[in-house]
C-alpha cells in the first residue's frame, strides 16, 4: 500500500495541472495536454505538450531631422539642426507556439519516471534521488536534455523518451 502513495500523488498532480515554478517566477505548464488542447489534426488518443514563446518587442528611438543646420561656406554653424525624437515599439521576434507529442498520463507510472530519472542521471543531467515522481528536479533535467534539440520544456516529449530508450520506436 505504501508503494502506491507516490503514484497516487503523481496522478493527482498530473490531473490537477500543477505548475512547477521556473527561474524568474515563471510557471512550467501542465505535464499533459488533453486532446481538447491538441493541435489540429492530432490523432485520437494522443497526448500533447505545448511551449509558447512570447513575442520579443524592443523600443526603437529615432532622431528625425526637422530642420537642417545652417552652415556658412567657411564651416561656421549659424544655426544647429533641429531634431525630433520618435519612440516606437517594434516586434523583433513573433510569438511562437510549438506543439509536441508526449507520453500520456497513463504511461507516466512510478516505474517509468524512475527509469527516466536513471537515464537522465546516466547523462549527468539529474542529480536527485530516484523517487519515481515527476518533481521539479526531474523536470529541470528533462529541460536540460531537450533544450539542445530545440525544445525548451520540462514536459517530456515522445521524441526525447524514444531517444532515451524509454518508449519503443515505431517502425516505418
Amino acid at each position: 500500500m505504501r508503494r502506491n502513495i507516490p503514484l497516487l500523488l503523481m496522478a493527482v498532480s498530473l490531473l490537477s495541472g500543477c505548475d512547477a515554478p521556473l527561474p524568474g517566477g515563471a510557471k512550467e505548464p501542465a505535464l499533459i495536454q488533453t486532446l481538447a488542447e491538441a493541435p489540429p489534426g492530432a490523432a485520437p488518443g494522443t497526448c500533447w505538450g505545448k511551449v509558447v514563446t512570447p513575442a520579443v518587442i524592443e523600443t526603437v528611438t529615432d532622431q528625425i531631422i526637422l530642420q537642417p543646420a545652417e552652415v556658412l561656406a567657411d564651416g561656421t554653424v549659424v544655426a544647429p539642426a533641429v531634431y525630433k525624437t520618435e519612440t516606437r515599439q517594434a516586434i523583433v521576434q513573433e510569438r511562437k507556439v510549438t506543439w509536441f507529442e508526449t507520453p500520456c498520463a497513463a504511461d507516466l507510472t512510478s516505474e517509468f519516471v524512475s527509469t527516466l530519472q536513471r537515464a537522465l542521471m546516466a547523462r549527468n543531467l539529474y542529480r536527485g534521488q530516484i523517487t519515481g515522481m515527476m518533481d521539479s528536479r526531474t523536470r529541470a533535467a528533462v529541460r536540460r536534455y531537450q533544450k539542445p534539440e530545440g525544445l525548451d520544456s520540462g514536459i517530456l516529449s515522445l521524441a526525447a523518451a524514444r531517444q532515451l530508450g524509454l518508449v519503443a520506436v515505431e517502425r516505418g
